[in-house]
């Protein structure tokens, strides 16, 4: 299959680093224009440098702004009016035993990992309608369905975001666009070695601490490693295609096998 995007535009949200770096370089090397987004002119401006620098001939444009606030949100949506693909990556993790997570933070988790894609969708959804084609595309996780007992309000996170997808869906009905989640299993992020080493032990080799964690923490998984960023985007790229075109509403798997489930 051959996933052409010349002539598309796309906003990536907090795609400076991780899986949302990767999922900028996928949809430029398929010929997209990609707005880079996140919270500082600084990292954002990096970002774009060492992206344009890894992707020759491709286009990176930046768009600064914390969208979990009123004020970074609208800084994104002044720079970047109407976009073709819409990639909601955004998010926050990090493990609390349950009782010990707190108001504030059961907010702090629902602003960031759902309502962000929320006010994003509303934003960019009614251009794409007028347009008769769009892409919008929700960064989900595997624990959204097998919620994770160090880390619930996490996965109460994600599950509402599969929630919300399924609804846009519906609300951009018979129009040319398309909403889609995408349920990204254990990844290899500087995040998440950090996590990783954290709950296993910070002393360990980084391939040592990996196993352990596997073993002790995801030992559902099939593939018995941590995914790396560039699988989860290639899936996106191609949800984010014209080839694409019959796949709404769903929640499509990355997840190296780890939910142990046919169906989501």
């Amino acid at each position: 299959m051959l996933i052409d995007l010349t002539g598309k535009t796309a906003l990536v949200t907090g795609s400076t680093q991780g899986i949302g770096a990767a999922i900028a370089t996928g949809l430029a090397r398929s010929g997209a224009r990609v707005t880079v987004n996140g919270r500082s002119e600084r990292s954002v401006g990096e970002a774009v440098e060492r992206l344009g620098a890894e992707c020759e001939g491709a286009v990176f444009l930046a768009a600064p702004g914390d969208i979990s606030t009123d004020e970074g949100c609208a800084a994104v949506l002044e720079a970047v009016p109407g976009t073709d693909i819409l990639v909601n990556n955004l998010g926050v993790f990090g493990a609390r035993p349950a009782l010990d997570i707190e108001d504030a933070e059961w907010r702090r988790y629902f602003e960031v990992n759902v309502l962000t894609a929320v006010r994003m969708t509303r934003a960019y959804l009614p251009g794409m309608k007028g347009n008769a084609w769009g892409r919008i595309l929700n960064i989900a996780s595997d624990s959204a369905v097998v919620i994770p007992a160090e880390m619930i309000h996490y996965g109460m996170s994600k599950t509402a975001l599969l929630g919300i997808s399924r609804g846009f869906a519906k609300e951009a009905a018979g129009t040319g666009v398309t909403v889609n989640s995408v349920i990204a299993g254990p990844t290899h992020t500087g995040g998440v070695e950090d996590f990783v080493h954290e709950l296993v032990d910070s002393a360990l080799p980084w391939e040592e601490a990996q196993r352990a964690f596997m073993r002790e923490h995801r030992p559902q998984s099939l593939i018995q490693r941590l995914i790396e960023p560039e699988e989860i985007a290639n899936m996106v790229v191609y949800l984010s295609s014209p080839l694409a075109s019959a796949t709404t509403g769903g929640a499509l798997r990355v997840d190296g096998g780890y939910v142990d489930s046919i169906l989501p």
